[in-house]
């Protein structure tokens, strides 16, 4: 069973814990997080790209010239997709790029990236996350301890003074523990996870 040392704010070990083999002794597979990260990216797209059809272009609906006669072409209104100001071919329209993967494949994914942290030696866990107030200094100087220059760190419930202290911070996030996902485990150098968050995750992996 692996174990992890557990730290202060202070950067001190206060104790040692074990670790759920299942949640953080996987075996890494690489395409999992490429599955995962991909539907992930699909699903934040926004989907608005959108070009008029012949039916939408603001033109008169009245024939060029006449169909006989010109020596020229058979041509309708202005509105076909050949002239200029056209109407858009198989242009895109709004849709939905989301899509699902199953979820034993997310969860797996998870443990894959957790698994992977600890692999390399980028996880950390706090006895406790706490501020008196919310303050963005605050909570940087908690990162230059720790050595974190880049992390996601992750609480077990909601803690508006440890969110709003981070949220203007570019290499460093506050997640809850339902919010946890593959890409920001991987987006970021280091994941600190506080003692409570361990357990929730722990009792949400481990069945």
């Amino acid at each position: 069973m692996p174990k992890c040392d557990v730290l202060n704010m202070q950067n001190q070990k206060v104790e040692q814990v074990d670790l759920p083999e299942k949640v953080f002794g996987n075996e890494v597979k690489d395409h999992l997080f490429w599955e995962v990260v991909r539907q992930q990216m699909a699903s934040r797209r926004r989907g608005t790209a959108a070009t008029k059809r012949r039916s939408d272009v603001s033109f008169t609906g009245r024939k060029l010239y006449r169909q006989k006669g010109t020596g020229r072409a058979r041509a309708g209104d202005r509105r076909s997709p050949i002239r200029v100001g056209g109407g858009t071919i198989f242009g895109p329209h709004p849709r939905s790029y989301a899509y699902r993967v199953p979820k034993k494949t997310r969860r797996a994914a998870v443990m894959n990236a957790l698994s992977l942290k600890l692999a390399e030696g980028k996880l950390l866990i706090l006895d406790e996350l706490k501020l008196p107030e919310i303050k963005t200094r605050r909570f940087a100087e908690v990162m230059t301890t720790l050595g974190v220059d880049s992390g996601l760190f992750v609480i077990e419930e909601k803690d508006e003074v440890i969110e709003k202290s981070a949220r203007n911070i570019p290499k460093a996030k506050v997640l809850r523990v339902e919010g946890l996902n593959v890409y920001d485990v991987l987006r970021y150098e280091h994941l600190v996870l506080t003692k409570s968050a361990l357990a929730k995750i722990e009792g949400a992996f481990v069945q």
